[in-house]
C-alpha cells in the first residue's frame, strides 16, 4: 500500500456514511439529508460545466471531472438537481482521493446498506450507476 493509499480507506468511508443514514430511520429524511449533503458541494465554475464534462447516461445534468494520476484520482461533480448532487456527494466521499486501484477494487456496498438501491426512481438510480461506471472506468483507464 502506497502512502497515498494509506491516508484514504473508502470502505471506511462507506461505514461511516452507513452510520450516518442510520441515523435517520425514515425515509423522508434520508432523502433530506441527501439534499443537504448535495448543498455542501463545491460549485464548479461555469467555464467548468462544459459538454465534454457532461456525464451521458444521467435524466439531469452531471459535469463530472476526473483529474489526477494513478497514484491519488480527485473527483469533483456537480448537478442541476438536488438528489443527484448529494449522490454525487456520496461518491466524492468514497472515492475521491484514492488511488486508480482502490477505486476499481472498491465495491460501492453502502448503496445497498443504507437502502438507496431500493428508494432511488429508475432514473436516478441510473444516473447513479452511470457516475459509478464513469469514476471506474476512468479509474482502470490509469491502471
Amino acid at each position: 500500500m502506497t502512502a497515498a493509499e494509506s491516508s484514504h480507506d473508502p470502505n471506511a468511508v462507506q461505514d461511516e456514511i452507513i452510520s450516518s443514514f442510520q441515523l435517520f430511520p425514515e425515509w423522508l429524511d434520508r432523502y433530506q439529508y441527501l439534499i443537504d449533503l448535495g448543498r455542501t458541494l463545491p460549485p464548479l465554475a461555469e467555464e467548468e460545466k462544459t459538454d465534454d464534462k457532461l456525464l451521458a447516461g444521467c435524466q439531469s445534468r452531471v459535469w463530472l471531472h476526473l483529474e489526477g494520476d494513478a497514484d491519488r484520482v480527485t473527483i469533483r461533480a456537480n448537478s442541476d438537481a438536488a438528489i443527484v448532487s448529494g449522490l454525487i456527494a456520496l461518491l466524492i466521499q468514497v472515492y475521491s482521493g484514492c488511488s486508480a486501484r482502490q477505486i476499481v477494487d472498491t465495491e460501492p456496498y453502502f448503496i445497498r446498506d443504507i437502502g438507496l438501491a431500493d428508494h432511488l426512481s429508475p432514473t436516478r438510480a441510473n444516473g447513479l450507476h452511470a457516475m459509478l461506471n464513469a469514476i471506474k472506468a476512468h479509474a482502470h483507464s490509469l491502471l
